[in-house]
């Protein structure tokens, strides 16, 4: 990532100027009041207008908009200046006195977030430094650490979420984990292998993985500072690639199914982050990791899986795997890591995408407490949700006769059914337990405000805000 200063000084390069609705926030002279005022829709949060100086420094200003000023519309406003300037290109941002720091984290991690490449494109990704110009530095250096660790978070989660699956396998995806935990002091990661996953029972895993070359592993990853009073077990499905196994996928259903293991992706970055800005809640995050494919060992239609927790599950679609493997997780976490809160983030249902479109994740909690508080850290950080209910009623459609339970009946209400599924497994902490279906929001299909092109890093921003006032 490159880098963002805070000075009381202008530094070189391009000077950028916010503008809202009404005047430049900072640094305006009659030069800069006249071009604002021949600038179409310029106080517009993202709108950014380019205005060449020759002969003169600086030789270039930037007109940024910055919509009401506040933390979410700066957020768009340095995205946009990202991707408006060379990446070689120094640029010096001028902030007005008084500025709020959840204005300067937001235009931070805008840059940052706006600056975004997938590692394997051919162009490089951006170089050059910002410098952000206020008196009074000091008060803002927090917020540029806070957006800075939340930035490389989300980076994180779109690399992996992003690299192809001939690469990501379940092995590939542990072993870089264990390469970040490694770099930090006090985060510990447990990976468990087929053999170890055989020996303890994780039933869910194994049968999603079994029809792979790739065996399925489990990623345990903790920080657990001495300060903690309570426990967070955040939970990611990680089929790091779906074919639909026996109930196979069509060709444009399987496309984009590199992106299943955005849940894992999100939990893990969420987790190294919050061991970065020392936060004192203990945050365990576990990824189960499986790749979902065709073959001769793949299980079938009509199989009966048992669980970790060891109570069986019919399965008569391949096809709604990510349940199995989350169902393990969440039983093991209840049972063995006694949290004070289970979160599960998951790219579980297209149905999701149904009810709420390509922005919005899906929430399901009984919490109420809980789900507010998500709500109001997804809401800040850009990541946004709606809570769906889970109704008594709808438990009676996971009925099986030949199992405890069945996994993906034919009843309709698919987000709802998969959330009532999961929540079989939480037992005596159903109370505090929240289920995100972020399938469409994962991925974005074009660059639109701190979006890029491609995988979202959806949820590390979130968890990383909610895990800041856990």
């Amino acid at each position: 990532m490159f880098a963002i200063r805070l000075s009381a000084d202008e530094g070189p390069g391009t000077r950028v100027l916010l503008v809202d609705d009404s005047a430049v926030l900072a640094g305006g002279d009659d030069e800069t009041a006249e071009l604002r005022s021949t600038a179409e829709d310029a106080g517009r949060a993202g709108a950014v207008q380019i205005f060449p100086r020759p002969l003169r420094v600086p030789a270039k200003v930037l007109l940024a908009g910055a919509g009401a000023a506040d933390e979410t519309s700066l957020r768009t406003a340095g995205a946009a200046i990202s991707r408006s300037a060379a990446d070689d290109e120094p640029l010096t941002v001028l902030l007005p006195d008084n500025f709020p720091p959840a204005a300067v984290r937001g235009l931070a991690e805008g840059l940052w977030l706006g600056a975004y490449r997938f590692h394997e494109a051919p162009r490089p990704p951006r170089s050059a430094p910002v410098t952000l110009t206020t008196t009074t530095p000091d008060a803002y250096a927090r917020s540029l650490e806070t957006a800075r660790v939340t930035a490389a978070a989300t980076w994180l989660a779109r690399d992996l979420t992003n690299t192809p699956s001939a690469v990501k396998n379940p092995a590939w995806f542990a072993a870089q984990v264990v390469a970040e935990a490694a770099t930090r002091p006090g985060v510990t990661v447990t990976v468990r292998g087929p053999e170890r996953l055989t020996a303890e029972g994780f039933g869910g895993i194994l049968a999603v993985g079994g029809g792979s070359a790739t065996p399925p592993h489990l990623v345990e990853l903790s920080w657990n500072p001495p300060s903690a009073s309570r426990h967070v077990v955040l939970v990611g499905k990680g089929i790091t690639f779906d074919t639909g196994g026996i109930s196979i996928k069509t060709r444009d259903g399987m496309k984009l199914m590199k992106k299943d293991m955005g849940g894992a992706a999100a939990v893990v970055a969420a987790t190294l982050a919050a061991a970065d800005l020392s936060l004192p809640v203990r945050v365990t995050a576990l990824a189960p990791l499986a790749e979902n494919a065709v073959s001769g060992s793949a299980f079938r239609p009509g199989d009966v899986i048992t669980q970790w927790d060891g109570t069986t599950t019919e399965s008569t679609n391949s096809d709604a795997e990510g349940r199995l493997v989350l169902a393990d997780a969440l039983a093991y976490a209840v049972a063995e890591l006694e949290p004070d809160l289970v979160i599960d983030l998951a790219t579980l249902t297209g149905a999701n995408a149904v009810a709420l479109g390509k922005r919005t994740a899906a929430l399901y909690s009984h919490n109420d407490d809980l789900a507010a508080a998500l709500a109001a850290a997804g809401e800040a950080a850009g990541e946004r949700m709606w809570r769906l209910p889970l109704p008594d009623e709808y438990v009676d459609y996971l009925h099986s006769d030949i199992a405890d339970r069945h996994s993906s009946p034919s009843m309709g209400a698919g987000s709802v059914v998969a959330a009532l599924f999961l929540q079989e497994f939480l037992g005596d902490r159903a109370d505090r337990w929240a289920h995100l279906d972020m399938s469409a929001p994962s991925w974005a299909e074009k660059n639109e405000a701190d979006l890029t092109k491609g995988a979202t890093g959806w949820g590390a921003r979130m968890l990383l805000r909610y895990l800041l006032t856990a």
